[in-house]
C-alpha cells in the first residue's frame, strides 16, 4: 500500500494532496449571557466559586472539532475524510456532513455510548465558559489509521485534532511509524494533556495550530521557546483573535495576516475551526503562506458572522470580492485561479 500520496509542493515545501481530519465530533449547545462575566467573578473567592448566569437563548448546533474543520475543508471542494468516533445518534449528523462534500465512511459509531455534547455559554465581550461530554469520542482511541487509509486511497495530511487524548497520541505515533505528514491541533485538550504528552503530540509535526493562549500554554507545558518549537515543527500557526493570525518557520520571515472585515459579529464559537479549514485548503491549492493564512482568516470571518460552527455559507464570487476587499484585487486574482471550479 502506499501510505503517502504524491503530492504537489510550492514555495513553502508543504504538498498536502487529499486530508484526514481525526478529531471530535460533537453536539453544541449554545447559550447567550447578555452581561459580563467578570462582573460576577469575585477573585479571593474563584477557590470555592458557585456561579449561575441567566442566559438569554440556546441554539442546538452540529459541532466538534473534527467535524468542523472537516466541513469547512468540504464546502470549500476538497472532499475530506473525517476519522472520528460518534454514538448511534449520528445518522442526521453524518447526512448533513456528506451533503456538504465531507467523506464519513471511516467514522465509527459506538454502541453504547452517545455522541459528545459540547455546552458553551458567550458573555457580552465574546468571553465563553464551556463544558465537554465526551460519550463515544472515548472510542476513537481504537481506531487504527493504517486500514482507514488502505481503503481510501492514502492521504497526503492527517490532522490530529482535540479527541480522546489517548487516541491522539495513537494517531500521531501511527502517523509517525508510518511516515505520514501530520498536523498537531491540540487546542482544548491543551489542559488536560500532561507535559510529556504535549510534547509527543508536537514534535515532528509539518503543522502545529494553535491560539494566542495555547501557544503560551504549548510554550508553558514543553519548556520550549519559539525556536525550539520551531526545531521540532515545520511551520507554526497562531490564531491572534482580532489580530489575525501568524505564521512562523526555521529561516524565514514571520508572516503577519489581518482579520477580514465582517459584517456583524454573531458568534465566536468554531472561528478557528474555520481558520484551520481555508488555511488548510489554501496549502491544498499550493498557494503561499501568506495567502493560505488569507483563506482562513476570511473563512474564519464568515463563521462568526453566524451562530453555529457549521452554518455560514458563502458564493463564490462573493468570498473572491470580499477577498478582494480585505487582502487586495491581485490577491484574490491569484486565489480565484488556484481554487478549482466545481
Amino acid at each position: 500500500m502506499t501510505e503517502q500520496m504524491a503530492h504537489p509542493r510550492t514555495d513553502h515545501g508543504i504538498g498536502v494532496g487529499r486530508i484526514a481530519v481525526t478529531g471530535s465530533v460533537a453536539t453544541d449547545h449554545l447559550m447567550t449571557f447578555s452581561g459580563r462575566f467578570s462582573e460576577a467573578l469575585i477573585p479571593e473567592k474563584l477557590s470555592s466559586l458557585s456561579v449561575s448566569f441567566l442566559v438569554d437563548d440556546l441554539e442546538v448546533r452540529r459541532g466538534g472539532v473534527g467535524a468542523n474543520i472537516a466541513f469547512g475543508l468540504g464546502v470549500l471542494g476538497l472532499r475530506p475524510l473525517l476519522v472520528a468516533a460518534v454514538g448511534e445518534d449520528f445518522e442526521d449528523y453524518r447526512s448533513w456532513l456528506g451533503r456538504h462534500g465531507v467523506d464519513t465512511d471511516a467514522v465509527h459509531v459506538s454502541d453504547v455510548h452517545h455522541t459528545a455534547r459540547f455546552v458553551c455559554t458567550t458573555d457580552a465581550d465574546q468571553n465563553q465558559i464551556a463544558s465537554f461530554y465526551p460519550g463515544a469520542m472515548a472510542s476513537a482511541r481504537d481506531i487504527e489509521l493504517g486500514p482507514i487509509l488502505e481503503r481510501s486511497g492514502g492521504v497526503g495530511l492527517v490532522i490530529i485534532g482535540a479527541d480522546d487524548p489517548t487516541a491522539m497520541l495513537n494517531h500521531t505515533q501511527e502517523c509517525r511509524q508510518r511516515g505520514l505528514p501530520f498536523a498537531a491541533d491540540p487546542s482544548q485538550q491543551l489542559s488536560s494533556l500532561s507535559s510529556e504528552d504535549t510534547t509527543s503530540l508536537i514534535t515532528g509535526a509539518t503543522l502545529l495550530f494553535s491560539n494566542e493562549y495555547e501557544s503560551a500554554l504549548i510554550e508553558q507545558r514543553t519548556g520550549w521557546s519559539t525556536d525550539d518549537i520551531l526545531d521540532r515543527v515545520a511551520i507554526r500557526v497562531t490564531t491572534l483573535g482580532k489580530n489575525g493570525a501568524r505564521v512562523e518557520r526555521r529561516g524565514s520571515p514571520t508572516i503577519e495576516v489581518a482579520v477580514a472585515r465582517e459584517a456583524r459579529v454573531a458568534d465566536p464559537t468554531g472561528v478557528g475551526d474555520a481558520f484551520r479549514a481555508g488555511f488548510l485548503a489554501g496549502l491544498a491549492w499550493e498557494v503561499g503562506l501568506e495567502r493560505a493564512a488569507q483563506v482562513g482568516c476570511m473563512l474564519a470571518t464568515y463563521a462568526v458572522e453566524t451562530v453555529g460552527t457549521q452554518e455560514y455559507r458563502f458564493d463564490r464570487a462573493v468570498f473572491l470580492a470580499r477577498f478582494a476587499e480585505a487582502y487586495g484585487s491581485a490577491s484574490s486574482s491569484e486565489l480565484d485561479a488556484a481554487w478549482p471550479r466545481a
